[in-house]
């Protein structure tokens, strides 16, 4: 990339932090007014009253940015409407523009959907058809993961939509603690921007990226230990949603360029939440319980019994999701070799977690 495309994402990335930060603290008060609160209850670890439209201002501040910018691209004398569809949708292949009205699309029905969850609580049954109606609005557009064995349309449709699904879900279970699912998915949007790989027609998808960081990254300053702020279901769900939608369209290996290994950058740059998700389904179902039941055996948690201040958990999970991300960012740029070396470092640090935190369990049944 060129210096001025670098300067360029310091601009979004700005734009997209200040205005974050400015509507993150109207929404606290708005929410404070209208009492929009998350209560303590059961499996939740707050003590007071929480305002919940944090992942409000996440949504806006998204698409204020890129809509406006669009639209100003669009509309001007010396880009118009090619240059948007040529060097902007590009990276989405043919129907770019409508592809990417299926993007814009899923995420305001995720949102709306997260939003109508934080009023009402739908069931799980109810929240899961939802989401498999977002992910089918992006298979509808004609995005699919399309790699090795999943190539005829029906596979890659069914394997794009179960990974869409999985990551909202992920993202959303992993907001259990103050600053957790927005720190980590800062992370994963910068690995995924490291990922990505440096080609002209995919400089939308790195804007795209550094926005959404700047969007999460001012809603972040606001919900660190101790938060002021929650993003509720709302913001989770829309933060799973673009980063499973990235990892779709995003480009990680081309021929002739490392190895074809790299595609599975996507799941070192979400490895923290994935491997919570599987392993609090492991610990249910070993346990007997629905895998559907919240409870308090998340990762966070688990870290919390075996020691740790909450705060603690917090930065600790932050670090392995840097860690093994950076991994995950090498990916691209390795031979096979290399990249079977970087998966089993990456293997070896959760199961590293795994040993200590079991070390720490006392019998107890969470692991």
């Amino acid at each position: 990339m060129t210096v001025n495309e670098y300067l360029l994402h310091g601009y979004f990335l700005a734009l997209s932090l200040a205005l974050s930060l400015a509507l993150t603290a109207v929404a606290r008060r708005l929410a404070l007014r209208w009492d929009l609160l998350d209560h303590p209850a059961g499996r939740k670890i707050h003590v007071e009253p929480m305002p919940l439209m944090g992942g409000a201002a996440i949504v806006l501040t998204f698409y204020l940015v890129v809509l406006g910018h669009l639209a100003a691209v669009y509309l001007s004398h010396r880009f118009g409407r090619g240059y948007v569809e040529r060097e902007l949708f590009g990276f989405l292949g043919e129907d770019g523009g409508w592809k990417m009205a299926g993007i814009l699309t899923g995420g305001v029905m995720i949102f709306v959907l997260g939003v109508i969850d934080d009023l009402h609580v739908l069931s799980p049954k109810m929240k899961l058809l939802g989401q498999i109606a977002v992910g089918l609005v992006l298979v509808g557009s004609g995005m699919r993961i399309e790699l090795f064995f999943f190539t005829d349309p029906f596979t890659s449709s069914a394997v794009t939509l179960f990974w869409v699904v999985l990551v909202i879900n992920s993202m959303n279970l992993l907001d259990n603690m103050d600053g957790l699912s927005g720190g980590v998915a800062v992370i994963s949007a910068a690995t995924f921007y490291l990922c990505i790989q440096p080609f002209a027609d995919e400089r939308m998808a790195r804007i795209l990226l550094v926005v959404f960081m700047g969007a999460v990254g001012g809603f972040l300053w606001h919900n660190l230990p101790p938060a002021r702020i929650f993003m509720g279901d709302c913001g989770a769900m829309f933060n799973g949603y673009f980063l499973a939608t990235i990892s779709v369209v995003g480009t990680f290996h081309v021929e002739g360029a490392g190895s074809r290994v790299a595609v599975a950058a996507p799941l070192l740059a979400l490895s923290v939440p994935l491997f919570d998700t599987f392993s609090v389904i492991w610990i249910r179902w070993r346990c007997g319980d629905s895998i559907f039941l919240g409870d308090k055996r998340h990762f966070s948690h688990r870290l919390v019994k075996a020691g740790m201040s909450k705060s603690s958990a917090v930065w600790f999970i932050y670090f392995v999701a840097a860690v093994v991300g950076l991994g995950g960012a090498l990916l691209p740029r390795l031979d096979t070799h290399g990249t079977f070396i970087i998966l089993a470092q990456s293997a070896g640090v959760f199961m590293l977690i795994v040993l200590l935190m079991k070390a720490g369990d006392n019998g107890r049944g969470d692991l």
